[in-house]
């Protein structure tokens, strides 16, 4: 039996020229797929290559299912967008393993980073995270709202620039909205906000508003939300405008 292993690997935000050459050659080696439905969906069938998409709700299922392949000797891929390591499968799939059968923890695991939705949309607007920021997943479904209002106000409090990760859903409509309250409430109406939505790709939108102006429905689960710090500033110019965040807080 041959030796199998498992790389947790980030296909980027969108645009395939931001998958890493790293990534690129794990996904050529590999010889099963591991994933969410839509990110499976973006690897190319070939022969050799098995495919597993599943739900998004089943991560530690996920997670177990490509340590049991790789332990069967499968060269295995897990495939998470942006970059693994963030509110991703990395963490899902070390869970599984602390919890997992023994024998588990002798396999070969490698993370392999990708671009992040956050880094991603931030270079697109120009460089709102330029300067001391946080990220924070706006999901209530593995951690109280309360916990998330409480990071709000704190990092409101530390004058961080912030950005949000899962900021809006079907089943969530309401929570972006008490979000903005409490950063409106915390911060003021004229702090600059970025929802970037779909960045990198065909359907991308940017829009830059003031706290005050921003509404939950600029959101969707595509869209990544960045909220500057007091010290945030735009560029105004004929083409889109630069917002960006000093690297000095003096």
């Amino acid at each position: 039996m041959t030796e199998g292993w498992i790389a947790i690997a980030g296909l980027g935000p969108g645009d395939e020229m931001l998958v890493t050459p790293q990534v690129t050659a794990a996904l050529d080696a590999a010889s099963d797929i591991v994933g969410y439905i839509p990110y499976v969906a973006r690897i190319a069938p070939r022969a050799g290559l098995t495919l597993h998409p599943s739900d998004n709700r089943v991560e530690l299922d996920r997670a177990a299912h490509a340590l049991d392949m790789a332990a069967a000797g499968k060269r295995v891929v897990v495939v998470s967008s942006g970059d693994p390591g963030v509110f991703a499968m990395a963490a899902a799939l070390f869970e599984a393993l602390e919890t997992g059968p023994a024998h588990w923890r002798n396999l070969d695991i490698q993370v392999l980073p990708g671009i992040t939705a956050m880094l991603a949309a931030s270079a697109r607007a120009g460089a709102p995270l330029g300067h001391d920021f946080c990220a924070i997943n706006l999901s209530d479904n593995l951690k109280p709202w309360p916990l998330i209002e409480k990071r709000l106000r704190l990092a409101a409090e530390a004058d961080f620039a912030m950005a949000f990760y899962n900021p809006r859903s079907k089943a969530r409509p309401e929570g972006l909205a008490r979000v903005l309250d409490v950063l409106r409430e915390a911060c003021g109406a004229d702090r600059p906000i970025l929802f970037a939505r779909a960045v990198s790709t065909p359907q991308e939108e940017l829009r830059i508003v003031s706290l005050g102006e921003a509404r939950a429905d600029m959101a969707d689960m595509r869209t990544m939300v960045i909220v500057g710090s007091s010290l945030t500033r735009i560029i105004d110019r004929p083409t889109r405008p630069i917002l960006y965040t000093p690297r000095s807080a003096v």
